[in-house]
Order: structure tokens, then C-alpha cells, then sequence
């Protein structure tokens, strides 16, 4: 399988307050094939945003997937890493960076702002992390 739609969400209870993300890995019927999600400690809505990205895309590279859509309720990043915005935020800009980076390691990789009500799986595995580790 070499095609997945991640979906992306980060959260914070308090912005700052404590984050965490999740990812939904779909193939291209739109069925599950995988979650990841973990609890990142205190930071911004923004930080657990961009770590839910760089995290299903070292997650995409590791499972052997070449071609990437990832999609985002954040409008903010999305727009960042396609270029239309820049990033002004100092401790965001390594995690952009980054995620640059590795995009650029895939035969294809887009990155698509999507409503947030067909976000939801991803914004309930952030969630859930933040329910186990806090």
C-alpha cells in the first residue's frame, strides 16, 4: 500500500496548557488502517498542531508509504506548509522545518485544510490522550 490519508489534529487544554495530537491513517476507501495519538506535555494548540503532522508523517516514511494527503482542520498550517503563509512563531519554525523536510521525502505529499467536523476521529485520538495522560 503505498497511498494513505492522514488526518491530523492537535490539542490544548489552556493554550498553553497541556497537548497533545492524533493522526488517522486511511486508505483510499476512507477505512481505518491505523491511530497514533500521544500526550506532549504543556504547550500551544498551534505546537500540538504541527507535532500531530510531523509525527504521522515520520509514522507515513516508517510504514513505507509514498504518496501522502494529509489533512488538517488547522487552516493556519495548512496554509504555512504550502507556502501562502509564513511562520512567525519562533518555536515553530524548527517543527515547520521539519515537517518540510520530510514532506519533501515522499513521491507526493499535499496538505489539505478540511472543516472540523470531518476531522473528528483525529480530534477524539488527541483527546483521548490528553482523558489517559492527565
Amino acid at each position: 500500500m503505498s497511498k494513505v490519508i492522514i488526518q491530523t489534529d492537535g490539542a490544548s487544554r489552556g493554550n498553553p496548557g497541556p497537548a497533545a495530537w492524533g493522526a488517522v491513517f486511511l486508505d483510499e476507501n476512507r477505512s481505518v488502517v491505523a491511530e497514533h495519538y500521544k500526550a506532549i506535555g504543556t504547550n500551544t494548540n498551534n505546537y500540538a498542531e504541527y507535532m500531530a503532522i510531523l509525527e504521522a508523517l515520520k509514522q507515513a516514511k516508517e510504514d513505507g508509504y509514498s504518496d501522502i494527503i494529509l489533512e488538517s482542520d488547522s487552516q493556519l498550517l495548512v496554509k504555512q506548509l504550502t507556502g501562502e503563509y509564513r511562520v512567525k512563531a519562533a518555536n515553530l519554525k524548527p517543527l515547520f522545518m521539519e515537517c518540510k523536510a520530510l514532506s519533501d521525502g515522499f513521491k507526493s505529499c499535499q496538505f489539505v485544510h478540511v472543516r472540523r467536523e470531518f476531522n473528528k476521529l483525529a480530534d477524539a485520538l488527541a483527546n483521548r490522550a490528553l482523558d489517559e495522560d492527565y
